[in-house]
């Protein structure tokens, strides 16, 4: 197996920079981390990040994007930035891992896509929960027929920020729905495709003097035969083991909550259930998944899609229209 040349360009305080970087590292036998670069003053905005990075080689933007030996990069810049740097990338013909959503601009995103088709390059997002493996169990079961017609999916995916944090996602038009309803609107759009309308109601929960983000925020989706819904809130306590998917057919209901919870030993595992009953009080089989990791199994998929192994199951006319309609929820 060849390695892959890789080097990261960017890290931020709220997301996944570092454990990307770490989860790289954690396999030399498939990634060869050439190095990484920090844009936008990121060395001395995030300090508290700098020690994954020690002890590879720190560059400049412009060294990664001109070294041709380089044929992969991951992006994990600062949300608003994130569009900036992978188009310069796709442009010099680079394999891209971006982190989720990307920047703020839909024009800016439409050109990243438009060079990532020109050049047949890997376009790759991090949004983890499509390799979640029980949610991708529940997701091909559902694909395969086994609850039915699917007529709703319910998502959300909330947790509680203090003022800094809740007062940093003014920095988006929907707040916590950009940030974090981003991975629920993809959930719902692989159980149902592309909805045939909107409708946001995202507000602030005026929770702290002086903070006016978006910290409450749902969408309804619309489809043919109902309603699904995405809802998260950066307010509610005990939010993350609330986290919760269900998705309802004609012939039974999965639900997942947690999405996710951890395992011990840095590991993560899913419960969820299927209800197949029609009894006033059916009972559901209880099941959890096996422990995994919780970026590995997106990185090693990175991996083989670079090498040709394998071709990203997202297009990139999906991620397109994924990201037109997280732009539609956070209006």
């Amino acid at each position: 197996m060849r390695k892959i040349r890789i080097a990261q360009i960017g890290t931020s305080r709220y997301s996944h920079g570092t454990a990307i970087f770490s989860t790289l590292a954690k396999y030399p036998e498939i990634f060869e981390i050439v190095g990484y670069a920090f844009p936008e003053n990121e060395r001395e905005k995030f300090p508290q990040n700098i020690r994954p990075f020690e002890k590879y080689r720190e560059m400049t933007v412009e060294e990664i994007l001109n070294d041709d030996t380089i044929e992969a990069v991951t992006i994990e810049t600062e949300e608003i930035y994130l569009t900036k740097y992978a188009l310069l990338a796709a442009k010099h013909g680079k394999h891209i891992h971006m982190e989720k959503p990307g920047g703020a601009s839909l024009e800016k995103f439409e050109e990243l896509i438009s060079t990532v088709k020109a050049n047949g390059t890997v376009f790759h997002t991090g949004y983890m929960y499509r390799y979640n493996p029980a949610i991708s169990d529940i997701i091909s079961r559902v694909q395969a027929g086994e609850i039915g017609k699917v007529i709703s999916v319910e998502a959300q995916m909330s947790c509680w920020y203090e003022p800094v944090w809740t007062k940093w996602l003014e920095v988006f038009e929907g707040g916590i729905m950009f940030f974090l309803g981003c991975h629920l609107v993809d959930l719902v759009m692989r159980l149902q495709g592309a909805p045939k309308r909107v409708i946001p109601f995202n507000r602030s929960s005026g929770r702290y003097e002086g903070v006016n983000s978006r910290d409450n925020c749902l969408a309804v989706l619309e489809y043919e035969n109902g309603a699904s819904f995405v809802k998260t809130t950066s307010a509610e306590r005990g939010g993350f083991l609330r986290r919760q998917l269900i998705i309802t057919g004609t012939e039974g209901r999965f639900e997942v909550c947690p999405l996710e919870r951890s395992a011990g030993n840095g590991m993560q595992c899913t419960d969820f259930t299927l209800c197949k009953g029609t009894e006033w009080a059916a009972n559901a089989e209880n099941f959890t998944s096996e422990g995994y990791g919780r970026y590995d199994r997106m990185m090693l998929a990175f991996g083989e899609m670079v090498r040709g192994e394998t071709e990203n199951p997202y297009t990139c006319d999906y991620e397109l229209e994924l990201f037109k309609t997280v732009k539609k929820c956070c209006e």
